[in-house]
């Protein structure tokens, strides 16, 4: 979808339907399975067909009144709401390999090309999500941002994130899958990726020979969607991990789309095993079981 907007409220919604068609495209490329592509086609579908704009429908009913349309689920509605509110939808871009942190940034009032490639390569911030927490008071110093910049960025950002959060109301809060599910995925997606069974993708960033190097992996576990993929951030390729780093993003009917980092862990009693990061308590557990005999022998 342009970042610009659309010259029109029906040509905006057969924009919105192309982007749709685009993403059960890559679906089938990258071998999800065929109920979510046709999903998707589906919706693509009637969106393309329907004479009221979209927008109209995000304006006056909320979200609501996109899942009331036929075809239109909860994933679908806010993946609209999405591109209504930011010009952009980060699933279609992520998966065309072309997510590109700094053009997102430089949608924000305040912040022009040479600072979004820094908050991109330097701070190695990926979404608005990351740039607000990191623009709070308090927070880190970054360079180019004195005190009035990082309040008016700061502003610009919440306003934006605003505009997304009332978009999405009535969907719930993002709740991760358990650790045991994150890990088998993990498992999977490496087993896969060695073996040369996954599609790749080329992705733009940090590959100036434009190589489809990127392994995609979706997966459905119990009611989760999952898509895997190695991280391609600054910081996976300033230390090497970009084959250790996994980047899972996730999501269940009904939520938005939250995402977390499965790393090998260097230190500690788990130090070697694989262990969602910020969750490290919840993998000790499941990894390191408590000794049921020394505590029978007590």
């Amino acid at each position: 979808m342009n970042d610009r907007g659309s010259t029109g409220p029906i040509s905006e919604n057969a924009e919105i339907a192309a982007c749709l068609q685009d993403y059960a495209a890559l679906l089938e490329q990258q071998g999800d399975d065929s109920f979510r592509v046709r999903t998707y086609q589906e919706a693509a579908d009637h969106v393309g067909s329907l004479p009221i704009p979209l927008r109209d429908i995000l304006a006056q009913e909320g979200v609501a009144g996109l899942i009331a349309q036929p075809k239109i689920g909860r994933g679908i509605a806010a993946a609209i709401a999405e591109m209504l509110t930011t010009g952009r939808w980060s699933q279609l871009h992520r998966l065309r390999g072309d997510a590109a942190p700094a053009q997102l940034f430089m949608t924000i009032p305040g912040i022009g090309p040479a600072l979004a490639r820094r908050l991109a390569d330097d701070e190695d911030l990926e979404t608005l999500e990351e740039l607000e927490i990191a623009l709070q008071p308090g927070g880190r110093p970054i360079p180019g941002f004195g005190r009035r910049r990082r309040q008016l960025v700061l502003s610009q950002v919440s306003e934006r994130l605003g505009r997304i959060r009332t978009a999405r109301r009535g969907m719930g809060a993002v709740t991760p899958p358990p650790v045991s599910l994150l890990l088998d995925a993990d498992k999977l997606y490496r087993e896969r990726a060695a073996a040369g069974q996954l599609r790749l993708i080329a992705p733009k960033r940090f590959n100036p020979g434009g190589a489809a190097w990127l392994p995609v992996m979706h997966a459905r576990r119990d009611d989760w969607h999952l898509t895997l993929m190695w991280s391609n951030t600054a910081r996976a390729h300033e230390l090497g991990k970009t084959h250790d780093w996994l980047v899972a993003y996730f999501r269940k009917d009904g939520q938005p789309e939250g995402r977390c980092t499965i790393v090998t862990e260097t230190r500690g009693p788990l130090a070697g095993k694989r262990v969602v990061r910020g969750r490290e308590a919840e993998c000790e557990a499941l990894l390191s079981p408590p000794d049921k005999s020394a505590q029978s022998g007590s």
